[in-house]
C-alpha cells in the first residue's frame, strides 16, 4: 500500500472555495488502475491559513507513479493554478510506504 498526501495551506477566508474547488471536480481517480481510496482532510487553523491534505491511497507506490503520469492525471488537474490562488505557497507532497496496516474486522 501507497499513501500520497499533498499538504495545502488555504488562507484565511478561501476554505468554502477551496473544499467547493475539490469537491466539484472530476479527479478521474476511480478509472485507474490501483487506486483505492481518496480524502481531502481539513486540519488546524492558524493565524493566517487553516491546513488541508489531500490524501490518496493505492495499492503500490507503482500504481501511484503510473497515475502521475496518466491521461487521467491530466484531465483532473487541467486549468490547476488558472483561478485566484486560495493556498499559501505551492502544495507539500509526502509519500508514504505502508509498513502495517491494521483493519477492524468484519462483525
Amino acid at each position: 500500500m501507497f499513501i500520497a498526501m499533498n499538504r495545502f495551506r488555504v488562507a484565511q477566508g478561501a476554505e468554502a472555495e477551496f473544499e467547493t474547488m475539490w469537491k466539484s471536480r472530476d479527479s478521474h481517480l476511480h478509472t485507474v488502475p490501483g487506486f483505492v481510496e481518496f480524502a481531502l482532510l481539513k486540519g488546524p487553523q492558524r493565524e493566517d491559513h487553516t491546513l488541508y491534505a489531500s490524501h490518496t491511497v493505492w495499492a503500490s507506490r507503482a500504481d501511484f507513479e503510473a497515475w502521475t503520469r496518466s491521461e487521467a492525471f491530466r484531465m483532473a488537474h487541467r486549468g490547476a493554478g488558472g483561478t485566484k490562488p486560495l493556498y499559501l505557497g505551492p502544495p507539500e507532497f509526502e509519500g508514504f510506504e505502508a509498513v502495517q496496516v491494521l483493519t477492524k474486522a468484519a462483525g
